[in-house]
């Protein structure tokens, strides 16, 4: 289940890649990639989810980007790593679905695959900010 779920993922980083680099259709691309995946049912369903959700809530997650990565103009993030934290974020503040740990641990091995050799240590840096916000919110 486990291992699924991180190859979702990394589909769903792959398909935010293409819909933001190239400008792609959503649809088509998230059709594409699980076909060449042949990734069906619940994982499918949750690549959807996610590429969805970070594609309906992009101006909030990357106004959070903004604050907790403010030495970085949201353009000059390399398109992978602002992408990760997107997708990150969305699970963090407003999917609730997994514990944050387990947000931040996919995608740092997100950035360990996709991303440069300082990605993971960024965006480990950010959402670790992004945490402890959040853990400091909570009653």
């Amino acid at each position: 289940m486990v291992r699924m779920r991180r190859k979702a993922r990394g589909i769903a980083l792959q398909a935010l890649y293409e819909i933001d680099f190239a400008g792609h259709s959503a649809e088509e691309v998230m059709k594409r990639l699980m076909a060449e995946e042949k990734l069906h049912g619940e994982n499918a369903s949750f690549v959807r989810n996610l590429v969805t959700g970070v594609l309906q809530n992009k101006e909030k997650l990357d106004e959070n980007i903004r604050n907790f990565a403010p030495a970085w103009p949201i353009d000059q993030i390399p398109a992978i790593d602002r992408n990760i934290l997107r997708l990150a974020i969305f699970e963090i503040l407003v999917d609730n679905k997994v514990p944050i740990k387990v947000a931040i641990n996919e995608a740092v091995e997100l950035a360990k695959t996709f991303g440069s050799e300082s990605s993971a240590k960024f965006i480990n840096g950010v959402l670790g900010s992004v945490s402890a916000l959040v853990v400091g919110n909570k009653p």
